[in-house]
């Protein structure tokens, strides 16, 4: 029984970490690019995109198709990025923990 109640008060303690967590990943901003850094995307960890930064350059009207690409492909670099941070930080939480391997926890 006292083995359940240890189990218990851990899951506790993991719950509130993850909380706490994830309240930390909508503070951790990350940056993807494309184009050389033509298109910028800046977004937090847990996905939401919170600002697009464009090279002048790239405001050619002919060529709306190439900056819808690179905005896409910048969405895509900073969205990678996002959830490294994301699993990097999980691991530092549930390090030492008998989670089962590929058992996302977010």
């Amino acid at each position: 029984m006292r083995d359940l109640m240890g189990i218990m008060k851990q899951a506790q303690a993991m719950q509130e970490k993850m909380a706490s967590l994830q309240n930390e990943l909508d503070l951790v901003e990350v940056k993807g690019a494309s184009g050389g850094g033509a298109v910028t995307v800046t977004m937090t960890a847990k996905g939401l995109v919170k600002g697009v930064t464009l090279d002048p350059s790239l405001l050619i009207p002919d060529e709306r198709e190439i900056l819808e690409d690179l905005i896409v492909a910048a969405v895509n670099d900073a969205r990678s990025k996002a959830e490294g941070v994301a699993a990097e930080r999980m691991a530092e939480l549930t390090k030492g923990l008998p989670i089962p391997p590929g058992m996302k926890l977010f």
